[in-house]
């Protein structure tokens, strides 16, 4: 990993690879000042080296000072970056716009966005005169904007390392974003990522036709293809962490923060693991199959139960989280991925986002046995050891078929066949069965990819409708499908 460390005059020690070309002479006597000049530019609002370029970047004052304090407690940042705005924020970072002021002094084979700019895939900026010019070229410098990515100090060193080091390893993977260089000063990090402009998923799904849903979803398999074939588990697939271009017809998997290689947490083998006979003679053995309730269903759980709690992994985000996660699996692989997947697809046929919105893991559960039914979830909690009861009387038995629910979500009467065709594939990733569950591979393989019916309507529905669409359902249904709504 990359490091900077303090040294006299405000000397700015960086470690790259090994194409670094010298930097052309600075019009500063040192970095030290150079760095105060961009700061003090910044602060009276004009563009350091330039006309206002990001004038259309409206900067909240909060957002402001923290990125002033990020460039006064980061010795030398500020020389090879010019912060611009802050663009995410999670538990365990930060991450801002900046631009790569010495982006020309290295060969960034990395880029592979701006050969896409180059053959006008993607229509950047207008032009807009400089008065700083390219060392290269001689004539105007085009901006080259990275991501920062400013790691707590809260995270584990541990986490750190291996969210770097797994980055490391998926270099070269198509639709995977890869890691330019990271920074070290005594506690803090910075990871240095491309910058990909995208669009927000909350104007896709409610736009997105079918055909455009095949290109996201081909991209976003292509990533989980290249990141499963390294036995890792990303752990929160969810759009946010898609950036999805629709003019490229291509995206980019980030955040590695909570990923992990297939097996690395396994701290006892899931009975998920086992073979169907030795998982039937388990439970068959269990004291709660030979000692059932006598009403059906138990009264409450132990007060005092001696028995130790099952540890397993939960890292995901709610309403993404596969059903083995919440049956606390500790034999969990690349497949949970793939359920998360399934969700964004779900998202996009029905136009609801955020589809699930469980409260905890208690809830998700509730939520998935209104889909699935309770004989499905009981079958599949008893792979895992677990036990599933409700006494909910809304939740019913049997459940509901994919192609009746993306119907009522999305508030149409039939379904065109490329609807269809995307319902079928939403079945095989939302499976509860991890091991029935499709593959990226599998996925890609799908007569949604390689052979699609190309018969698309736009929507016309209202996401923030509640009517079902549907009349001719009577009975018992009707009560489960107000519940469900």
């Amino acid at each position: 990993m990359s490091a900077f460390r303090a040294a006299p005059a405000g000397v700015f020690e960086l470690q790259r690879s090994s194409s670094f070309r010298a930097p052309a002479p600075s019009k500063y006597q040192n970095e030290e000042a150079q760095g105060e000049a961009r700061r003090e530019a910044r602060r009276e609002g004009s563009d350091y080296g330039g006309e206002e370029e990001d004038e259309e970047e409206e900067v909240d004052e909060s957002v402001r000072e923290d990125m002033t304090k990020l460039e006064d407690t980061f010795p030398g940042i500020s020389e090879r970056f010019r912060l611009i705005n802050r663009i995410g924020e999670g538990t365990f970072s930060t991450v801002y716009k900046a631009e790569d002021v010495l982006y020309d002094h290295y060969q960034n084979e990395w880029d592979v966005f701006a050969r896409a700019q180059q053959q006008e895939a993607w229509p950047g900026p207008p032009a807009k005169r400089r008065r700083m010019d390219s060392p290269s070229a001689g004539g105007p410098k085009v901006p080259r904007y990275v991501a920062l990515k400013k790691i707590y100090v809260t995270s584990s060193p541990i986490r750190i390392q291996n969210e770097l080091e797994l980055l490391h390893d998926l270099r070269g993977c198509k639709s995977v974003c890869p890691l330019i260089t990271a920074f070290r000063y005594q506690d803090q990090v910075v990871a240095v990522l491309p910058y990909f402009p995208h669009s927000d998923f909350r104007i896709q799904y409610r736009t997105f036709m079918v055909a455009d849903m095949r290109h996201y979803l081909r991209s976003l398999m292509t990533a989980l293809q290249s990141v499963h074939e390294h036995d890792i588990l990303h752990r929160d697939i969810k759009p946010t962490n898609f950036l999805y271009n629709p003019d490229l017809k291509e995206g980019v998997l980030v955040d590695f923060g909570l990923a992990e290689n297939q097996g690395a947490e396994y701290t006892s083998q899931c009975l998920c693991a086992h073979q169907t006979y030795v998982r039937r003679s388990r439970i068959l053995s269990s004291y709660y199959s030979k000692n059932p309730p006598s009403l059906g269903l138990s009264n409450g759980y132990p007060k005092n139960d001696s028995r130790p709690s099952r540890r397993a992994n939960r890292a995901g985000t709610r309403g993404f989280r596969a059903p083995e996660v919440l049956f606390k699996c500790t034999s969990q692989t690349t497949k949970i991925d793939m359920w998360s997947v399934g969700v964004i697809l779900l998202t996009l046929l029905g136009r609801r986002f955020p589809f699930f919105n469980s409260a905890d893991d208690i809830d998700a559960m509730i939520e998935m046995s209104s889909i699935f039914g309770t004989r499905r979830m009981k079958t599949a909690a008893a792979m895992h050891g677990q036990i599933f009861e409700t006494n909910i009387p809304t939740i019913g038995e049997k459940g509901y078929s994919w192609e009746k629910l993306v119907k009522w979500s999305s508030c149409v009467e039939d379904l065109t066949e490329s609807e269809q065709q995307a319902t079928r594939l939403l079945a095989g990733l939302m499976e509860l069965d991890p091991s029935k569950r499709l593959s990226a591979e599998e996925a890609l393989q799908h007569e949604f990819f390689v052979d699609p019916i190309h018969h698309d309507v736009e929507w016309g529905g209202n996401p923030e409708s509640g009517d079902s669409g549907e009349e001719e359902d009577a009975g018992d249904d009707e009560a489960d499908e107000v519940a469900m709504l």
